[in-house]
């Protein structure tokens, strides 16, 4: 037999779940969104590194003068 305890229970129960998953799925959009922008700002990091490598060897190993006037 229920009585009016044991469904308040179960409810409470089920919506303190509902709020865990909904918890951890916030959580997990914004770890995304982070990982998103951390994958970004290396993508450019490594982008200078290979344009600054690329001048280097370029001045290092050319044999005529550069044109640019760098």
């Amino acid at each position: 037999m229920s009585t009016y305890h044991d469904t308040l229970f179960f409810g409470g129960f089920s919506i303190f779940i509902l709020l865990i998953w909904l918890t951890c799925l916030g959580l997990g959009i914004y770890l995304f969104v982070l990982v998103v922008k951390l994958a970004r700002r290396g993508i450019i990091a490594l982008d200078l590194y290979n344009h600054a490598k690329n001048l280097e060897i370029r001045e290092r190993y050319e044999s005529g003068p550069r044109k640019d006037g760098f």
